[in-house]
């Protein structure tokens, strides 16, 4: 069984220098892949942010007060 493996050769890759070095001046041959993160590194933003939570929370505390209110004025 064979693997077929994209990446070039380093033995018969030309411009490569003896141990797998680039000499100056030359570009290194490019990568080959096709999986879909193989861009630049970039961090992930976790959690929320900090106005989304901000307008979740006052939405959350104006309903539980109209409530409270509501809950007030029928028992009276």
């Amino acid at each position: 069984m064979s693997t077929n493996t994209p990446d070039p050769d380093p033995r018969t890759t030309p411009g490569l220098e003896p141990g797998g070095s680039v000499p100056p001046g030359e570009t290194p041959p490019g990568e080959a892949s096709t999986a879909s993160g193989a861009g630049p590194y970039r961090r992930l933003e976790r959690g929320w942010s900090t106005g989304p939570l901000v307008v979740i929370i006052g939405l959350a505390v104006l309903v539980a007060l109209f409530f409270l209110v509501y809950g007030i004025v029928v028992a009276l």
